[in-house]
């Protein structure tokens, strides 16, 4: 082969290689992402029975929801026009898209995981912390035949694990990944030690909450405070409320999305670097 040819091979594995590595990071993420939401999303690792309980009372909320669009369908048009009446009801189906999207999937594993029998999980204690991203959840780092796989688990079946690796036997649910029990074989040698958790980390627990609480209450404050006042034509009228929620609700988002990230520098500064 000559000295052209080679030239030209190199020049290709130079083109080729970066984009086979960033088509796999791209494909990993992806993966990650469908699995988080195949979990059921935020509500991943917590009990069934819990789940269900949310589920209820955001079914209850959906329904109050429902009965004030009914509501401001009803008494809005005499007074205001039908253009501001659907413009002031539009953002109340805001909130309920919101419970749908982050409630829903949990429930709906939930009620499945009701029904079948929990599998066991066996492998090697990679690590343990009795916290996490998750509100009132630790984690568990297990190394399995599969990999290292990530539990979140209740922080009081973490006080029996130990600090140094050793075989342990979890009881997940299938669908919710819900640990219900942690057994430990071998020796207990080394207590395990937690350090205090930074506040940072407990206003990081609180943001997934409060962020859609704060959406919503955005849209339906900007847009029916705009959809009551007094304003002509009423065209021009039902425009500027739905206007007004979207763009407070826009800058709810963007003021919550800075804080996340400023919040995840701080909880990297934390790690020790070696």
């Amino acid at each position: 082969m000559g000295k052209k040819q080679v030239r030209q091979v190199r020049q290709q594995m130079r083109r080729v290689q970066p984009k086979s590595t960033g088509s796999n990071a791209q494909g990993a993420t992806r993966k990650q992402r469908e699995r988080f939401v195949q979990s059921g999303g935020m509500l991943q690792g917590y009990a069934p029975d819990y789940v269900m309980r949310i589920g209820y009372i955001a079914l209850g909320v959906a329904v109050m929801c429902v009965i004030v669009i009914a509501a401001i369908l009803v008494f809005l048009p005499p007074i205001y026009g039908w253009p501001d009446a659907i413009a002031a009801a539009l953002c109340w189906i805001f909130p309920v898209a919101l419970l749908a999207s982050f409630v829903g999937p949990g429930f709906r594993l939930a009620m499945k995981d009701r029904k079948v029998e929990p599998r066991l999980v066996q492998g090697q204690l990679v690590g343990a912390s009795s916290v996490s991203t998750s509100m009132g959840l630790g984690m568990m780092m297990v190394q399995t035949r599969g990999g290292v796989e990530q539990y979140l688990v209740p922080p009081a079946r973490l006080k029996q694990v130990p600090g140094n690796q050793v075989n342990v036997v979890l009881t997940v649910t299938p669908n919710l990944r819900h640990v219900k029990s942690v057994g430990v074989m071998g020796q207990r040698m080394v207590g395990r030690v937690e350090p205090p958790v930074p506040q940072v980390m407990r206003r990081l627990q609180l943001l997934p909450v409060l962020t859609p609480l704060a959406l919503a209450l955005g849209a339906v404050v900007g847009d029916d405070a705009v959809a009551l006042s007094p304003i002509s034509p009423p065209a021009v009228h039902a425009v500027l409320a739905v206007a007004a929620g979207a763009i407070l609700a826009a800058a709810i988002y963007g003021i919550s999305f800075l804080l996340q990230r400023r919040m995840m520098e701080e909880v990297q500064a934390l790690v020790p670097r070696t």
